[in-house]
């Protein structure tokens, strides 16, 4: 066995410990983040065996990630007898550790059997290294339904939100390039208690992982006009306008065209139509893409232009490609687990893991727990009054 334990792993490489500052604030404890050495290693929990794309497309993205970063460590979740020619293949075997298991999540599987029957899994030992302790965060490619149902049975939900969400990040005219969207397929139904916690896990993400000072939030809705929508977005809004201030700007209902503008910062819905959307989305970069490669190879003389086009087009291209967007975080859980697309390439599974490194780098993902903890109470708190 060439696979390199993690214990074995040169002082530098080994997790420092880590001093948190924590301050009351009601009845939470704000964590106010951790301090992570320049040289820790920040191990993420890999689920090799769920998604569509196979082995060969999740080792080249542990590949790719390593080549760029070398403070990323991997704990990895599946058959160690196929695992391994391939991380030595890609000369990685040493940054990674292998947890042997041969049983998988399928990606048809029902989120309950799933539960029911998914201890020791690939997918259950991912997001139980997290629970555990041994890594700071989980990613899969794997059935969603049944990693959400997963880490809500193992890392819990924490306190005041009811139902966790799935953000991504949404290629806009904002500044950063991005807005953020939730939920995307983390439960159908969303009432309106629901939409204002997304609300508020939204703000935080977008304060403390994109530093916006005071994200503006939407609320997604077939108009702006204020009587059109169902009755748990026309609630949402008014809940939304009592809360608004220093932590976001609520922006009022927003429609399907403003989601890639510069209007919003946090698009907020529910997990069906968000679903829809961003696989619509998907659908439409690639049609795009087909129809301009149709194009230029359409005569001679559009070969010519695409030669002198063919930086711009380069540029059009990576910002269109939805497999460097691609990750969406579970937010409301106590711990961080990414949603990688369930057919993503090397590519795809790359630019999961950095965004899980950059959410788990100074410990980020504690803070926003902490917040959306806070936030979530208050709000709760507010109704109930």
């Amino acid at each position: 066995m060439a696979t390199m334990k993690l214990s074995q792993w040169s002082k530098k490489s080994i997790w420092t410990k880590t001093r948190r500052n924590t301050a009351r604030k009601g009845a939470v404890e704000v964590d106010t983040g951790a301090i992570h050495s320049p040289d820790e290693r920040i191990i993420i929990s890999i689920d090799m065996m769920g998604g569509d794309s196979g082995l060969a497309a999740v080792v080249g993205g542990l590949a790719k990630s390593a080549q760029k970063n070398q403070r990323i460590g991997f704990l990895l979740h599946g058959d160690q007898a196929k695992i391994a020619p391939l991380l030595s293949k890609y000369k990685i075997s040493d940054i990674c550790e292998i947890q042997h298991t041969d049983t998988v999540i399928s990606m048809n599987e029902k989120p309950s059997r799933a539960v029911r029957q998914g201890k020791g899994t690939s997918m259950w030992n991912s997001v139980e290294a997290v629970k555990a302790g041994r890594a700071k965060v989980a990613v899969s490619c794997g059935n969603t339904g049944a990693l959400m149902a997963m880490s809500m049975l193992l890392l819990r939900k924490v306190p005041g939100v009811h139902r966790p969400a799935i953000a991504i990040l949404w290629p806009s005219h904002n500044p950063s390039g991005f807005n953020i969207m939730l939920d995307v397929g983390a439960d159908i139904r969303a009432e309106a208690q629901d939409l204002v916690t997304y609300a508020i896990m939204g703000a935080a993400y977008a304060r403390h992982g994109m530093n916006l000072k005071r994200p503006r939030v939407g609320l997604l809705n077939v108009g702006t006009e204020d009587h059109k929508g169902r009755e748990a977005l026309h609630d949402a809004a008014e809940r939304l306008e009592a809360r608004e201030g220093e932590e976001f700007q609520y922006v009022g209902f927003v429609e399907g065209g403003d989601m890639p503008s510069d209007k919003v910062d946090v698009i907020v819905t529910d997990g069906f139509t968000g679903n829809v959307a961003i696989k619509t989305a998907e659908g439409t970069a690639s049609l795009i893409s087909g129809l301009l490669r149709e194009a230029f190879k359409h005569s001679i003389w559009s070969r010519i232009g695409a030669l002198f086009a063919l930086t711009s087009l380069k540029r059009l291209a990576k910002r269109i490609d939805p497999r460097r967007v691609n990750g969406g975080v579970f937010l409301g859980l106590n711990g961080t687990v990414i949603k990688s697309h369930g057919a993503a390439d090397a590519t795809g599974v790359s630019a999961a893991i950095k965004l899980a490194f950059q959410l788990t780098d100074g410990g980020f993902e504690e803070r926003l727990a902490a917040r959306v903890a806070s936030a979530a109470l208050s709000s709760n708190d507010t109704v109930n009054k």
